[in-house]
């Protein structure tokens, strides 16, 4: 049987966040809030779509049995770390070809100098 409280309690987890943090952003007290985790209450779709704003997904994502709802947000996170990192490479190789530039462009300045001079 699904337990949405348990996936609530995982995703608050996940992120750090402390009950009494959710359930003012829900507006309810934190027993109110306990009973929720603990799938003692039982929760409306109003709520839901309230809990499932907190935690910025869509609703069938919250009632999905998904093993780690957030998975495919770390996948994501995951992709943008190394779309970063590839970048820095790419930056860093740019750096490197502007300077190697810069230094046969000064060479070739001073050779000109000396040639002139």
């Amino acid at each position: 049987m699904f337990e949405i409280g348990k996936k609530i309690k995982t995703l608050r987890q996940q992120r750090g966040w402390s009950q009494s943090h959710i359930a003012d952003l829900l507006s309810i007290s934190v027993p109110a809030f306990s009973k929720i985790e603990s799938d003692i209450t039982d929760l409306s779709i109003s709520r839901l779509k309230q809990i499932a704003d907190v935690f910025n997904m869509p609703v069938v994502e919250m009632i999905s049995d998904q093993a780690d709802p957030s998975q495919s947000l770390l996948d994501e996170l995951q992709e943008a770390k190394n779309t970063i990192a590839a970048q820095g490479t790419k930056i860093n190789h740019l750096q490197e070809y502007i300077i190697t530039l810069y230094e046969q462009l000064h060479k070739q300045q001073t050779q000109q100098d000396v040639i002139n001079g």
